[in-house]
């Protein structure tokens, strides 16, 4: 069989991550989550000392990285990393350094080569605008910045991690000027690209739902 490619795309907190994981789980393919790449680049900064207002040093710190995907995590240089990714401040500092034109174009290229040799579901914010344009089914996820902040404050809170429900509303609405405003590769819905809204769906509604446009795409029936 062919590589199928799978492209989901969204703003902060609209559940790509946890979507994405289980579409693949279900399909039998290989989840990239190419937030947790420019996140793990930020945490090894931060761990480092970069200047993470240098361009230049953080471009080539992502290029020095050997990042490897498993189906809870993510290595970076072999070294697992969870949680400590998720953290508010890692979270700030992986919004900052992926408006970063250099540093986008090292990692875009370590995702298409490994989207080049097997069958993905990858997300993130411009997969299925830049990173495979040509992906069979595009899925855009989205949901209120209230929602996507409380989803993240439970998140957080079930994990231990100090959280304010406020100050997490500012950071989505940040990240999201950011990530809609940043020159190069930014968020943005493809054209042929299905919306999704997440707000009053649960997880395994919006799962049935990609689904059934893999199936529909697999099946030759679109």
């Amino acid at each position: 069989m062919k590589r199928f490619l799978v492209a989901i795309d969204g703003p902060a907190g609209a559940g790509k991550s946890t979507v994405a994981r289980q579409v693949a789980e279900r399909l039998g393919l290989t989840y990239v989550d190419t937030g947790a790449m420019y996140r793990a680049l930020a945490w090894k900064a931060l761990r480092d000392g970069v200047d993470m207002e240098d361009e230049e040093a953080v471009a080539h710190l992502a290029e020095s990285i050997t990042f490897t995907l498993e189906p809870n995590g993510i290595r970076v240089n072999g070294i697992p990393l969870k949680d400590e990714i998720r953290t508010p401040q890692v979270s700030e500092l992986a919004s900052a350094v992926a408006t970063m034109p250099k540093v986008r174009k090292i990692l875009v290229n370590k995702q298409q080569e490994i989207a080049a040799s097997q069958s993905v579901v990858m997300d993130g914010r411009d997969i299925g605008t830049h990173v495979l344009p040509n992906a069979d089914v595009k899925i855009f996820l989205t949901a209120s910045i209230d929602e996507r902040a409380r989803r993240r404050y439970k998140e957080l809170t079930a994990k231990g991690i100090p959280a304010d429900l406020e100050a997490l509303q500012e950071q989505i609405r940040r990240r999201d000027e950011n990530d809609r405003n940043r020159a190069y590769a930014p968020l943005r819905q493809a054209e042929d690209a299905i919306l999704v809204d997440t707000t009053n769906q649960s997880v395994q509604e919006v799962i049935e739902v990609i689904l059934q446009h893999c199936r529909n795409k697999l099946g030759g029936e679109e």
